[in-house]
């Protein structure tokens, strides 16, 4: 039975033909709680144009939606800003299907595609300042290596000033709705600021230089259309100013207290410290690693200032939850935060100078005090919690 797809048209002839998922709920050790979308667009004009495909699993979803719209083989281009392949997973089965139409790529994208797909393209290597006309329509390319892969690119859609910038500023989130206005706004930026934190962090001084580089081409920018989540049609500039304010590092007065516990003790010293945040002012947040997900936890991070973290020991080390939440950290990189640590232990201890161990080879900066419990903290050792909750709270805030 024929199923007949939604049309989604962005501008006068310019068509959202991707595809929905609803059902992942993990994308390289990131939790998806609600989905993702794989965004793919369609261009029509003198020369018809297809930017990106979809990961593999929907690309009849992909082909249902571009047949609605027009006979796909009567496709010219298709453009590859990035080659990881949730976005050029279907460009084989596409470039199969159309005949041999031109792909569009960076000189590196070039290689991954090459090295990816057995198949030969017709390939055409584009750099940032090269444009290609397609009739009523003129696209420029903006090379982006790093953002987040070395081949990725943008390409804009001058006359329609409509930004498609592949990884850069999109959300993993999954909705009927295909632009931000029509969901929750707050809802959307939160879903950005995860995405942000969990893939684009590293990459932060990057990001203020791309900003700062396409501010000066003197490119206007009335809608941005992302390769995941929802479009920015109403105010496209909220989510610019948010990446600068999240790459330059812009905190809040907030800390975080980051810990697993075994038989509790470490949660009960978790909980003192806390009180003694609250009392010097401080936002605070308790988060358990066993009850939140890691990239949740990082996107938490990525406006608080402080970080306390807290494990008991296991054989002489820190907990596993602890280590698995490091070794993600690790890779992210977030500069500017000031951690504190804190545990609990029985016959021996291990747990603090394993995560110091580990937080120093990264070259964070640590407090240079620590909190240790023996068993179960009695009433004055929670005191001490207390006091170390405060005096935390003043140093990261002196």
């Amino acid at each position: 039975m024929e199923v007949l797809m939604e049309i989604v048209e962005l501008k006068k002839g310019v068509y959202w033909v991707g595809a929905v998922d609803w059902n992942i709920r993990d994308f390289h050790g990131y939790s998806t709680p609600t989905g993702t979308t794989y965004n793919a667009y369609l261009i029509l004009g003198e020369k018809n144009v297809l930017v990106d495909t979809v990961k593999v699993p929907f690309y009849l979803e992909m082909m249902g939606r571009i047949s609605e719209i027009m006979d796909p083989s009567k496709i010219d281009v298709i453009i590859s800003n990035h080659v990881e392949m949730d976005h050029s997973g279907s460009l084989a089965l596409a470039v199969e299907r159309i005949g041999d139409p031109v792909v569009v790529t960076s000189e590196r994208g070039k290689k991954g595609l090459e090295k990816h797909y057995p198949k030969s393209f017709n390939f055409k290597v584009v750099k940032t300042g090269d444009t290609l006309s397609i009739g009523p329509r003129t696209l420029a390319f903006v090379e982006a290596p790093m953002l987040h892969w070395p081949d990725s690119m943008f390409t804009y859609i001058k006359e329609d000033r409509l930004l498609l910038p592949n990884d850069a500023f999109g959300q993993h989130f999954a909705s009927t709705q295909r632009f931000e206005d029509e969901v929750n706004g707050d809802l959307v930026m939160r879903h950005a600021a995860k995405y942000y934190a969990n893939i684009l962090w590293p990459l932060a001084p990057l990001i203020l230089k791309k900003v700062d580089e396409v501010v000066k081409m003197g490119i206007p920018i009335e809608m941005i259309a992302p390769s995941h989540g929802l479009i920015w049609r109403k105010d496209p500039g909220r989510i610019i100013e948010a990446y600068v304010e999240w790459s330059k590092g812009k905190m809040e007065r907030k800390i975080l207290i980051i810990y697993d516990t075994m038989w509790g003790s470490t949660e009960v010293t978790a909980r003192a410290i806390l009180k003694g945040l609250s009392e010097e002012g401080v936002q605070a947040r308790l988060l358990s690693l066993r009850t939140n997900h890691r990239s949740d936890i990082i996107e938490e991070m990525l406006e608080a200032k402080g970080i306390l973290l807290g494990s008991p020991t296991l054989n002489n080390g820190m907990f596993p939850t602890m280590g698995d939440f490091l070794t993600y950290l690790k890779g992210l990189r977030p500069k500017g935060k000031i951690f504190g640590l804190f545990g609990s232990h029985g016959w021996s201890g291990g747990a603090i100078k394993e995560i110091r161990n580990n937080l120093e080879a990264e070259k964070f900066e640590i407090w240079d005090r620590e909190l240790s419990v023996q068993f179960v903290p009695d009433s004055g050792e929670l005191k001490k919690a207390i006091q170390f909750g405060r005096e935390f709270a003043k140093k990261v805030f002196a």
